[in-house]
């Protein structure tokens, strides 16, 4: 285990362990916080009239950082959900709009006894990003979630891939694979720890006689953190969070900040069930 891996997972195990200091939660009590995660995605859709609202910004270096926004919609109850994500980000100080995903996920079953809920989600890339800051390029994004519960803890893992054509003709095929266990330490404080495994494919530099070519990258990402919520009567919830992402890709580990919002509450004019 490297020495990042072993930082991520002491601190993880530090944060658990603070557990008996604090007020316990049966087992049999009803999670309150379940589709907030950060870089692993859960396999719950959107309750019924009810929207969701995400901010996420991570900070890489100096230089380096990403902001996005996305929107969760029941369409119109749960089984089906539409969603878009919008980031912003900049690449060695070159700001600019990133590329955005329109998403389409279905909840093909939700958890049962020995039964983890899945919700595979399907999800089509716009061109609209700023080639300068790291986009420009349309595509498609299939991921396959799963999630289980177990007293205190659920855990969730995905895998998929990313399918992308740049504008110089190159196909980048991207596969990845994700998983993270989630502790309750109390009702409403979560401690998390995420892993994320990516082949990240990029077009290499070439010569000007040479087409272009791709060629993949593996990324790992371990990332601790915590998040915490506070619900506002029966159908509405703010959810606050932070993690400490550190990535290891081409021989180089870089460590990141994570900061995490989200708001969700009824639109007026979507049914109930």
């Amino acid at each position: 285990m490297s020495r990042c891996s072993r930082l991520a997972l002491g601190v993880f195990m530090l944060l658990a362990a603070a557990r008996p200091g604090l007020a316990q939660s049966s087992n049999d009590e009803e999670w309150k916080i379940t589709d907030n995660s950060f870089l692993v995605e859960e396999a719950f859709n959107q309750d019924p009239h009810i929207v969701q609202n995400i901010f996420g910004f991570q900070r890489q270096t100096a230089r380096d950082w990403q902001f996005t926004f996305t929107q969760e919609w029941p369409a119109p109850y749960e089984r089906h959900q539409l969603s878009y994500t919008i980031p912003v980000q900049a690449l060695d100080g070159t700001r600019g709009m990133g590329d955005v995903l329109i998403n389409y996920r279905l909840q093909v079953s939700g958890e049962g006894r020995g039964r983890p809920a899945f919700a595979p989600r399907f999800s089509v890339i716009l061109p609209t990003g700023s080639v300068a800051a790291g986009g420009g390029t349309h595509g498609v994004q299939v991921n396959l979630p799963f999630s289980k519960r177990r007293g205190d803890w659920y855990f969730h893992w995905n895998a998929g891939f990313t399918w992308q054509r740049t504008k110089d003709g190159v196909s980048l095929l991207s596969p990845a694979a994700a998983g993270s266990v989630i502790f309750r330490a109390r009702q409403m404080l979560n401690v998390m720890l995420e892993t994320t495994v990516v082949g990240v494919a990029g077009v290499l530099d070439t010569t000007a006689a040479a087409p272009p070519a791709s060629a993949r990258t593996l990324t790992t990402t371990i990332s601790p953190g915590v998040r915490g919520g506070w619900n506002l009567g029966e159908d509405k919830q703010i959810v606050i969070g932070a993690a400490a992402p550190i990535t290891r890709s081409a021989g180089e580990t870089t460590p990141a900040a994570f900061l995490y919002f989200s708001y969700e509450g009824p639109v007026r004019g979507l049914p109930r069930k």
